[in-house]
């Protein structure tokens, strides 16, 4: 199992790519904590450091397949690393005027969540290019989605450590220099610069033109909703139990499970149309999302979290790969922007659902959100796996306008096997 991750990483360039873009995605991932614990260092109310939070993230959503579309069309070093930079001054501005004008504080971290570089999207374009082979793509995506797992973990508690050494401005500021450099590293090196997007038609819509990846965006919102109300939920159920512990211990559960599925999903190949075997791993995904609505004691619950998480990081795994299958050619950067922003607005309504959920109806109804986002997201994969099926690449019309593509190194892949950089 580690051994197929081992040999993705020796390949050059891979693990360079790889950790420049987590350290990159650092202040995206730590963004919501470190935003609260500075407004509440400043004196204000958990509502303040709530909305600070929120516009945050919905100026993410807008922000990143806007990116996304940009590095399409005009490369990545050209996009990315003047979005760090923009995105690291709006958190400087945050950290310089605290919440003291409040306009300001809104603008400050609305600046840095609309110019989060789209990292995620961009590594994923480059998978092709530098590892070659359907099945190491395939398995890339799955090593991904397991990074992301520790990264998600890791980061909240870099965050703390440097508060408690330091200030929560100082992390902020610490956190956003680091991620700076990350993207550096990630746009200096030499499939990042000589990237291109294949040739495009020119369309308002852009990736959203794609009925399948439609379809998926749909199923992958309500995934994100059900996660999203994992965290109120968690936090709901610790309260009962009286030990705040109690929501550490769930949360590590369901980071421990998604970390562990998604290293035995990346340990083999798989035969078969990944849409068909997507509407299999989400089944299971929500099956493990509906025991949690009993509420047991706290070791049968944190073995119940662990097993909910199970099928996380496979089903964001085939994603990727679905993603791909069916991006209009020249916008797969942004189609897998499109799903990361998609996935979080599903995270922010789940969260805010799941809130008033517990006020009238307890812990066990918080968690009969997540059951029934799974559910959701299943019923959409089947509702419209017509849809869901490989697209037949229609030529460009005769009159388009195309940049010639200067880095289509994966045109020898197997029969099949779909990139942004060809038809």
């Amino acid at each position: 199992m580690a051994a197929g991750y081992a040999e993705l990483l020796r390949t050059r360039h891979a693990a360079r790519l790889l950790a420049g873009t987590l350290v990159g995605r650092l202040p995206n991932a730590t963004a919501p904590i470190a935003i609260v614990l500075l407004a509440r260092a400043e004196g204000g109310s958990y509502t303040l450091a709530g909305g600070l939070a929120a516009v945050y993230g919905l100026a993410n959503a807008v922000g990143q397949p806007l990116l996304g579309r940009a590095v399409d069309l005009y490369g990545q070093p050209r996009v990315q690393l003047p979005a760090a930079v923009l995105s690291a001054l709006g958190m400087v501005l945050l950290t310089i005027a605290g919440t003291d004008p409040l306009p300001l504080a809104y603008a400050a971290v609305a600046l840095a969540g609309v110019f989060t570089p789209p990292l995620e999207g961009g590594l994923r374009a480059l998978w092709p290019d530098v590892l070659g082979r359907e099945d190491r793509v395939h398995r890339a995506y799955a090593m991904d989605a397991v990074a992301q797992e520790i990264m998600f973990t890791v980061g909240p508690l870099l965050v703390t450590l440097l508060v408690a050494l330091w200030s929560p401005a100082a992390a902020l500021l610490v956190i956003n220099a680091v991620g700076v450099l990350g993207a550096l590293s990630v746009v200096l090196s030499e499939p990042s610069r000589t990237w291109r997007s294949a040739p495009r038609e020119a369309h308002w819509l852009g990736a959203l033109r794609s009925p399948g990846l439609l379809a998926l965006l749909g199923s992958f919102f309500f995934v994100g909703l059900a996660l999203g109300s994992i965290t109120v939920a968690g936090v709901a159920y610790a309260d009962d139990h009286g030990r705040e512990a109690v929501y550490g211990w769930l949360m590590a559960a369901l980071g421990l499970g998604a970390l562990g599925g998604g290293m035995l999903y990346g340990a083999r190949q798989w035969a078969g149309a990944p849409e068909r075997r997507l509407r299999f791993i989400v089944a299971l995904l929500a099956a493990g999302y509906l025991p949690l609505m009993l509420t047991p004691g706290v070791p049968a619950m944190v073995v119940l979290a662990a097993v909910s998480g199970v099928f996380l990081a496979p089903a964001l795994a085939c994603a990727f790969i679905v993603v791909d299958r069916h991006a209009p050619r020249g916008t797969v950067t942004e189609a897998f922007s499109w799903l990361v922003t998609t996935f979080g607005v599903g995270a922010a309504v789940g969260t805010g659902v799941a809130g008033p959920a517990v006020e009238y109806g307890g812990t066990a109804a918080s968690f009969a959100v997540a059951a029934g986002g799974g559910v959701a997201a299943l019923v959409v994969l089947l509702t419209t796996r017509r849809v869901l099926t490989i697209p037949v690449t229609a030529p460009l019309p005769r009159d388009s306008v195309v940049i010639p593509c200067e880095n289509d190194r994966i045109g020898a892949a197997e029969p099949g096997f779909r990139t942004g950089h060809q038809a």
